[in-house]
């Protein structure tokens, strides 16, 4: 029976086309209000389990003849696009046919660091905005053809709004347009007529079957009845097609695919004919360890005898395809089927003669940009017949979305295992883009792929484009710092190989000589006692409701006043891109992306970036910044503020870019130095009690010329051996776990915060100059105000003493102790705008590091300056002579 029998019999919706176009398409009802009925194709690998064979052959075939329209010249010239979500397989599948051309996809998924080079809309599409994020900017800047690839020609309208919004920026002469169907009405084939004959270009067309759709007037609200007629109640949970089936179910079991390093999961950001190579090297082992934890059927039947479903992932169509297709090889005689969840909803009726027999319901797994939503995998469950059961389900996704929701209760595993004997998960690692790591040789042209051939192909120099971008790029999580990937991408470089630490009086003393800056090494990681650790911990528990309602409180600002900021044309609505002032300010920028996922759903872009004291703002990350984001976007965050130094470096370092606003948003401005902050309270903020072990275990940063060239990053270590005392995570979700209950209060304080006069006073600054003259100090940079700032002076300098508010209370005891620990006195004082301030030693001055970075050597009359102590003393008579030059120099 015709699947598109039981919807051509009651909507009246019928196909002009021949056995041909029924043989590749059903029909089936959707809850849209563009377009009531669903062309089901049976060879896409969509919505419908088909053999893999099937599905790759048919683009392959496709792919065939557009090398043949082209010749081999042109076709080494041309860049293959398929569109998500249906057709990425398709499009793949088509550029494997073509064989020499890279292949690009369509996204709905932004990807942070990843500019858009172009976007399109899908119009009666049930997702309609389309990105281009090619890793290769110049991917589609050349003037060969251009191969677009979808599942259908329903009207034509989706390729009119990709050629026209491509065109605009990337002019060509020759478009060829590919499809399975071609549906479109007399009417909408001289649409296109007409505007290609405007455009001045070439379009060819290519489908395997040609016909019409034919729908009744009052198709649309005829078609919704019938949906609503049939659709099933509301399904538990996120819903499934069984509402019996048991509440839980075996945890899939995990399969280790050994992809290869490098290979990108699919075409979202390019795939050239050398990735295709790579991957067909590897497929055979990846699909031998799927096998191998299949499971044994139970009544005595071979294991190649049993049903297996790879299933894909919404835009990640092509590895699970290749993947079943090398299964299917490997377990000879087995029936491996394969299809992918999806976006779209869809009524599903268990009849033969409809497509879409049944429906699994689940809840998005992989933090979509438009939120969250439910999700579909059709034709799945068995259903009332149990012939369709499937022995196994091989769920394929990327590891974007090996989420905690994919192994929830009602997440996609668990609305799996009651329909299948067994459930495995293999995750595809999600491609970063980067420098090409498959190796790229020129060589003659080759053939088209066969359609069962595993060889590997070899390409033109054309075939694999260098997949260029301005090095160098963002590092993430795992692999450099302990945060998840998506908190923060960090514009430096790994130094975690480079031997950077010095003991404190070493490293100072080679500051303060004036040869050496205090970027260019690094401190040795202060190990907290567990006494510390302690006190850390009941820090964070005092403190946490606080600090969310200041992250809430600064978030909430910055969201509200970005639109006001000056901007060059007119472009979508601004969104904040976050950029943290490395390192005390990534823990607050993670804090903020999080407060506006949980508050309005928004997933920020955050960055975290080096400023140096002296030197400036890392230069090649704000213009890896520019280059791919809008630079009036960019909003600097900080922790704190001290007495504004930072702020004022900040200020001067972005001065030669006008477009980006070099006003810093900090949590807390005690030395009212900003104008966006969340409080100007100075209290203890517990990421300040830590160095890496809060901070996603990085360094400080590093500016030393040997190891930064001029179009470099700065640089950090991960120190990743200190995994066991990381508490980044715990800090972060401590926090996080309040955003709830501080709502309320944080509304009443942005309303509080837009009302009054927020100009920065410099309050903190004069306070500062104050003790630095009353204390017979005479240098500013040796004043570290407020509880941030003597809490690095007590974990990384030399201090001399601390002067704390009398009465301060809980937010000093981590304070306290650290004097304690290194014999600094603390002396209480009334008279302090901060809660304290920690002072370093005036003449032993191994911590102390001037306005530019080094050391200011200060003499002073004898008696001026007291508590000189023997050490410091005995430290300078034995300095060398040489030594006291250069100090003495550095001093001038």
């Amino acid at each position: 029976m015709w699947s598109g029998q039981w919807v051509a019999d009651r909507l009246g919706v019928r196909l002009d086309g021949g056995e041909e176009l029924t043989g590749l398409l059903g029909l089936a009802l959707r809850r849209n209000p563009k377009r009531a009925h669903l062309l089901v194709s049976n060879v896409l690998g969509k919505h419908v389990p088909q053999r893999p064979a099937a599905v790759h052959g048919a683009g392959v075939r496709l792919g065939h003849r557009v090398r043949e329209l082209l010749g081999d010249e042109a076709a080494a010239r041309a860049v293959v696009l398929g569109y998500a979500e249906t057709a990425t397989g398709l499009g793949h599948s088509v550029a494997d046919g073509l064989a020499l051309a890279p292949y690009l996809h369509s996204t709905r998924r932004p990807v942070d660091g990843v500019a858009t080079v172009g976007g399109f809309e899908e119009e009666h599409s049930h997702a309609t905005s389309h990105l281009l994020l090619p890793e290769d900017p110049e991917l589609l800047a050349g003037d060969g053809p251009l191969v677009l690839v979808d599942d259908e020609f329903s009207t034509g309208r989706t390729v009119l709004n990709t050629i026209a919004a491509l065109h605009r920026r990337f002019p060509r002469d020759h478009y060829v347009v590919v499809a399975l169907v071609d549906m479109r009405s007399e009417g909408d084939r001289a649409r296109l007529d007409a505007f290609t004959a405007e455009l001045g270009a070439r379009v060819d067309l290519i489908a395997a079957a040609t016909g019409t759709v034919h729908l009744p007037e009052g198709v649309l609200e005829h078609g919704q009845r019938l949906v609503a007629e049939h659709e099933p109640a509301p399904e538990p949970g996120a819903g499934t097609d069984d509402p019996d089936a048991p509440p839980s179910a075996p945890a899939a079991v995990r399969v280790d695919l050994g992809w290869p390093a490098g290979l990108p999961d699919g075409g979202r950001h390019g795939f050239t004919p050398a990735h295709r190579a790579c991957l067909e090297a590897a497929l055979p082992g990846m699909a031998a360890r799927i096998a191998e934890v299949l499971p044994t059927p139970g009544d005595g039947t071979r294991l190649r005898d049993t049903r297996v479903l790879v299933l894909g992932f919404e835009e990640l169509m092509y590895a699970p395809l290749r993947l079943a297709e090398a299964l299917d090889h490997a377990l000879d005689g087995a029936e491996v089927r394969y299809s992918t969840t999806t976006r779209s909803p869809v009524l599903a009726v268990d009849d033969p003669g409809y497509a879409i027999r049944t429906r699994i319901a689940f809840p998005a797994h992989d933090g979509p940009a438009d939120g969250p939503g439910p999700r579909f995998a059709y034709n799945v469950a068995p259903g009332g017949d149990p012939a369709r059961r499937f022995d196994a389900v091989v769920a394929v996704v990327d590891s974007a979305a090996d989420t905690p929701a994919l192994h929830a209760p009602d997440g996609l595993l668990a609305r799996l295992a009651p329909h299948t004997g067994r459930v495995l998960l293999a995750v595809v690692p999600s491609h970063v883009p980067t420098a090409p790591s498959v190796p790229v040789a020129p060589a003659e042209p080759s053939e088209p792929a066969e359609l069962s051939s595993p060889t590997p192909v070899t390409r033109t120099e054309r075939q694999a484009p260098r997949m260029h971008r301005p090095p160098p790029e963002p590092l993430r999580g795992p692999d450099f710092s302990s945060y998840a990937p998506d908190e923060v991408g960090w514009l430096l470089q790994d130094f975690s190989q480079v031997t950077l630490e010095a003991p404190t009086e070493e490293r100072e003393e080679a500051i303060q000589s004036g040869g050496a800056h205090y970027a260019e090494s690094l401190p040795q990681e202060y190990q907290p006692s567990e006494e510390y650790q302690a006190l850390f911990r009941a820090a964070l528990t005092a403190s946490a409701a606080r600090i969310a309602r200041a992250v809430g409180a600064v978030t909430e600002t910055v969201l509200a006043e970005l639109p006001l900021r000056p901007r060059r044309g007119r472009g979508p609505r601004p969104r904040p891109v976050l950029v943290s002032l490395a390192r005390a300010g990534t823990p607050v920028g993670v804090l903020m992306r999080r407060w506006a996922r949980h508050a309005h759903g928004l997933d920020l872009p955050h960055y975290a970036i080096s400023i140096v004291r002296g030197r400036g703002i890392d230069t090649a990350a704000l213009r890896w910044l520019a280059d791919h984001h809008d630079p009036s976007d960019i909003v600097f965050v900080d922790g704190w503020t001290g007495k504004g130094a930072i702020t004022r470096e900040l200020a001067d370092a972005v001065a030669p870019y006008p477009d980006i606003d070099p006003r810093i948003a900090v949590l807390a401005d005690p030395g009212r130095c900003v104008e966006t902050y969340g409080t100007r309270d100075d209290f203890l903020v517990p990421s300040a009690c830590l160095n890496s072990t809060v901070s996603g275990l990085i360094s400080r940063t590093v500016l030393r010329a040997d190891l930064v060239g001029p179009d470099d990053f700065h640089g950090a270590k991960f120190y990743r051996e200190l995994a066991g005392s990381d508490v980044s995570g715990h800090f972060l979700d401590t926090v996080s776990a309040h955003f709830d209950a501080v709502a309320e209060d944080v509304a009443a304080d942005v309303k509080r915060l837009a009302a009054a006069d927020r100009s920065p006073t410099w309050e903190g600054w004069a306070a500062v100059e104050r003790i630095s003259e009353e204390y017979g100090i005479h240098d500013v940079n040796l004043v570290k105000p407020g509880v941030g700032e003597t809490t690095r002076v007590l974990l990384r300098r030399v201090p001399w003493k601390i002067l704390a508010k009398r009465g301060a209370g809980a937010d000093l005891d981590h304070v306290r102790l650290l004097a304690e620990q290194r014999g600094v006195p603390v002396e209480e004082t009334d008279d302090l705008p901060y809660t304290c301030v920690g002072l370093i030693h005036p003449r032993y001055t191994r911590g102390a590091t001037g306005v530019d970075g080094k050391a200011v050597h200060v003499t002073a009359d004898d008696g001026e300056v007291g508590h000189t102590t023997p050490d410091s003393n005995v430290a300078e008579n034995n300095m060398s002579d040489e030594m006291a030059k250069r100090r003495t120099a550095a001093a001038r």
